[in-house]
C-alpha cells in the first residue's frame, strides 16, 4: 500500500469510527507534510455543536496550531470526501498544496449532504439569493482597511 493509500485510510476509518461511535457525520480528514501526519480529525458538527467543525476544517485548525502558523504551504490533505464549499475555501486560504478526496459530492449529495444550494447561490447576484444580504455603514468600516493599508506592522496572509 502506498503513503497515499495509508493517509486515505487513516482519513476513511475516522469517517467510519465518527459513525460508529454516534459523534456525527462520516467524513474525516488527515493533513501530511513530508510524508509526516501533522492532524487529523473527523467531522465535529455535532459532537461540538459548531456548523463549521468539518473534519477538513477542524484538521486544518489542529495543524496550524501544531505548526504555529496560519499556513499550511508545503501540505496535503486527505479527505474522505470531496470537501464542501466552506471546506474547499479554508483549504486555499490555508495554502494546502495538494486535496486527496474518496468519495464525491454526489456520494455525500445521496445520503442528505448536499451542498447544491451553495454552489447556485454563489452563481447568483446577491439580490436574488435565498438568504437576504444587506450592506451596512460601508464608510464606516472602511476606516480599518485604510488602517490596514498604511500599517507598517501587518503581517499579510
Amino acid at each position: 500500500m502506498s503513503n497515499h493509500e495509508n493517509f486515505m485510510r487513516m482519513a476513511i476509518d475516522l469517517s467510519e469510527y465518527n459513525v460508529k461511535e454516534g459523534q456525527g457525520g462520516p467524513f474525516g480528514a488527515v493533513i501530511v507534510k513530508d510524508g509526516m501526519v501533522l492532524a487529523r480529525s473527523a467531522n465535529k458538527v455535532v459532537s461540538n455543536n459548531d456548523p463549521t467543525a468539518h473534519a477538513e476544517i477542524s484538521a486544518i485548525r489542529l495543524a496550524c496550531q501544531e505548526l504555529g502558523t496560519f499556513s499550511l504551504d508545503g501540505c496535503e490533505i486527505y479527505t474522505s470526501c470531496e470537501p464542501c464549499p466552506m471546506c474547499l475555501g479554508a483549504i486555499y486560504w490555508a495554502k494546502i498544496d495538494k486535496i486527496y478526496y474518496a468519495n464525491t459530492k454526489a456520494d455525500a449529495a445521496a445520503i442528505g449532504f448536499d451542498d447544491h444550494l451553495i454552489y447556485q447561490e454563489l452563481n447568483l447576484p446577491m439580490e436574488k439569493r435565498k438568504l437576504p444580504i444587506v450592506q451596512l455603514m460601508r464608510d464606516e468600516a472602511l476606516s480599518a482597511f485604510k488602517l490596514w493599508g498604511e500599517a507598517e506592522n501587518k503581517e499579510d496572509y
